[in-house]
């Protein structure tokens, strides 16, 4: 199947890459995961890598480019973009490859065809898709990230699932699969998102996304630097709720409900899920 075309930029030899993507789209409430990937560049200095063609990925009625003004009022064209783009990140840590896009309404089997070859060019180890979803979860508590994997090794290392769900899916989905067929290591993380504050950026949720990130792959995200941007979202939704009682008790509910369950803990043996990755990916490695 051909791949969409892109356009490849001069990248850096990388260090045991892992390939961190996200989309806009269903399962990007609260901007949480293209948040995620977009905050991993700028922590990293993410550098350009490929830009792939929008035009025959995208139905333009249904996802349309917006006109922007620019320098000295001159009209430009921001079309819907799925831009990778790499960062070194420290010594003797694991490189980054990223994307933070639009999902696609076209080509879903050869835009993941593309990626899978962007995997091969940049020397991805380990593929890891973001996302988030609307949840019974109260803004006043941590936000539950579920961890999966479509490889049976890997999730009995990390004392993850392997995914169960059934019904409609996106590009994520799909590529997962793709991946899996391939025999390319890949996971996937989700955040659950209060489902009564609707449309905002959450950074909260960017942040458990990032924090989890850190603890499985042992990659650097600096997500306590989103502290103060976290205390900033708390403060406008709790102002939102002040004056609505039915809302406050249905969060007091929720509150309940969380502080009751136990904490999602992932159990990796000996509890070190970024030594269980590296000891997987090693093992690969040394069997290719």
């Amino acid at each position: 199947m051909p791949t969409i075309p892109y356009e490849l930029h001069p990248i850096a030899e990388l260090d045991r890459p892992i390939f961190v993507i996200a989309f806009k789209g269903l399962f990007d409430m609260g901007e949480a995961a293209t948040g995620a990937v977009d905050w991993l560049s700028m922590t990293h200095s993410g550098q350009p890598g490929a830009m792939i063609d929008p035009e025959t990925l995208f139905d333009f009625q249904e996802v349309r480019p917006e006109v922007r003004l620019g320098v000295n009022g001159a009209r430009e064209i921001l079309w819907p973009a799925n831009n990778v783009v790499w960062a070194k990140t420290e010594p003797d840590a694991r490189d980054l490859v990223l994307l933070s896009g639009v999902e696609p309404n076209l080509r879903w089997r050869s835009f993941s065809d593309t990626l899978r070859e962007l995997v091969d060019i940049t020397g991805t180890e380990l593929v890891v898709t973001l996302g988030s979803s609307l949840g019974m979860v109260p803004h006043t508590r941590s936000f539950p990230v579920a961890a999966s994997t479509g490889d049976a090794e890997l999730a009995e290392r990390l004392g993850v699932g392997k995914p169960t769900y059934e019904g409609p899916t996106g590009l994520v989905g799909s590529l997962q699969h793709e991946l899996t067929l391939h025999n390319i290591p890949s996971m996937s993380l989700r955040v659950s998102v209060p489902h009564y504050v609707p449309g905002s950026p959450s950074p909260k949720a960017t942040a458990a996304l990032l924090a989890n990130l850190e603890q499985i792959c042992g990659v650097h995200t600096d997500h306590a630097g989103l502290a103060d941007e976290i205390r900033d979202w708390e403060a406008r939704v709790h102002q939102a709720l002040v004056d609505d009682e039915d809302v406050k008790a249905y969060v007091a509910d929720l509150e309940q409900s969380a502080d009751s369950e136990p904490e999602m803990i992932f159990d990796s043996g000996d509890g070190d899920m970024a030594a269980e990755i590296e000891s997987f990916l090693r093992n690969r490695a040394d069997e290719g």
